[in-house]
């Protein structure tokens, strides 16, 4: 009879959290960089406004994407609603129509 060792055939669970660091680092170096835009443009470049206005549409888009991957991960509507300050309705409502 064989053995398989234990390590080798456990699947580990979906939801089990990544740990990413920088995620914080990153965010704030992310506000800083559409903050240092809008000084620019409030600096007299008009032609650029549209530019930092369209940041809102990718913003959303990046939203959008991160959670689409949170539910492919295996978070409910209602983890992804708490985190947003929303219901899990409102979350379901929001982005339960976008596929990946």
């Amino acid at each position: 009879m064989f053995t398989v060792k234990a390590s080798l055939t456990h699947t580990p669970s979906r939801r089990k959290r990544r740990e990413v660091v920088e995620n914080d680092s990153f965010a704030a170096f992310a506000r800083r960089i559409i903050r240092a835009h809008g000084r620019r443009v409030a600096a007299g470049d008009v032609e650029a406004l549209r530019d930092l206005v369209a940041l809102s549409a990718n913003l959303d888009e990046a939203i959008g994407e991160a959670v689409i991957g949170l539910r492919a991960f295996g978070y409910s509507w209602s983890e992804i609603g708490t985190r947003l300050g929303i219901s899990k309705q409102a979350a379901q409502q929001r982005w339960g129509g976008e596929k990946p």
